[in-house]
């Protein structure tokens, strides 16, 4: 008779941010009983993250009984690769921007726990699945929308990883062949590079620049404002700020059309901080959506949000990447 395995009641997920790096320690129930963050840019080398992140995640990890009771960690992280664990050449990560980082192993050396790794908004559609608006979904596209753009794509049922495991990659469809913006990643028109948080920001330096028109944010140093600065001016009624949206919105609703004929989908789901703006975003982008999208696919499609808070979704789909792996 085979020995039953004991498993140990909490995993750790990371949800690995441009800016910020959230910890979670979650139950089986799908419970955040502690959490903690630190910043993602602010270290020189993955070495000095990594050495932060453990410091920071032992005492949540104490506050539950400590390392025993972990199974193992999931993380969600840009540019991941949920095969050989690693990250690789990650725009909006400056001690991955040039390089391969063998993330998973440099925290199971140091945890002593199994670790793995998979994209962020991958880790992102798993939590969405689990325990949010996707739950019973076997065809959705989760399209995240922070600091950069990044996209999970559920078919049947099953997370796609690609060949390589680095599928999903829709941040990074060209929308502007000609005179596209630069974007992190080198090339130039990325969704990414107009439809992030940092593009909504562009894009309203760029309309001050161009546009002689009275605006609330000509009041702010330009190099300052940030997506959330645009989204207050246009709550106030700000012309240039709507205009913003506008702009955002109808590029990713055509995005949106484009991805409608690759999976056919029967969501979209919406996550990040950019999605906060509610109807300034999404009015724009789902009629953008409809005068772009193929006719078999029209009026099929729905167009939600997270119903998780913050970065709930990725840390417990990242979590969720833990109760998975070989032991």
């Amino acid at each position: 008779m085979e020995a039953q395995i004991t498993r140990r009641p909490y995993t750790i997920g990371l949800d690995l941010g441009g800016t910020n790096a959230v910890f979670g320690i979650v139950d089986a129930q799908g419970n955040i009983l502690e959490h903690t963050s630190i910043k993602t840019q602010q270290y020189s080398t993955a070495e000095d993250f990594v050495n932060a992140g453990v410091e920071a995640l032992m005492p949540i990890v104490d506050k539950v009984g400590g390392i025993n009771k972990i199974e193992g960690m999931g993380i969600g992280a840009p540019n991941s690769n949920f095969y050989d664990g690693t990250i690789a050449y990650a725009p909006n990560i400056s001690w991955a921007h040039e390089c391969v980082v063998p993330f998973a192993k440099m925290f199971s050396d140091k945890l002593s726990v199994p670790v793995a790794i998979t994209n962020d908004a991958n880790a992102a559609a798993l939590g969405e699945m689990t325990y949010g608006v996707a739950k019973g979904m076997k065809n959705f596209i989760m399209i995240t929308l922070g600091t950069g753009v990044g996209a999970g794509i559920v078919i049947n049922g099953q997370m796609v990883y690609g060949s390589d495991g680095m599928a999903g990659e829709l941040g990074h469809v060209i929308m502007r062949r000609e005179n596209g913006r630069t974007c992190g990643c080198g090339r130039k028109g990325c969704l990414e590079a107009y439809c992030s948080a940092t593009g909504v920001a562009r894009t309203a330096r760029e309309f001050l620049e161009t546009s002689p028109e009275p605006s609330l944010l000509r009041d702010m140093n330009p190099e300052e404002i940030t997506s959330l600065d645009v989204s207050k001016a246009a709550a106030k009624g700000d012309a240039l700020s709507l205009r913003v949206y506008e702009f955002t919105g109808k590029m990713l609703g055509e995005a949106c059309a484009d991805f409608m004929t690759f999976c056919s989908p029967e969501a979209f789901v919406f996550f990040g901080g950019l999605t906060k703006a509610g109807d300034l975003l999404m009015k724009p982008l789902i009629k953008g959506y409809e005068e772009n999208v193929l006719g078999i696919f029209r009026g099929k499609a729905k167009f939600l949000v997270s119903s998780l808070d913050g970065a709930g979704a990725a840390v417990l789909g990242a979590s969720a990447i833990a109760k998975n792996i070989e032991h």
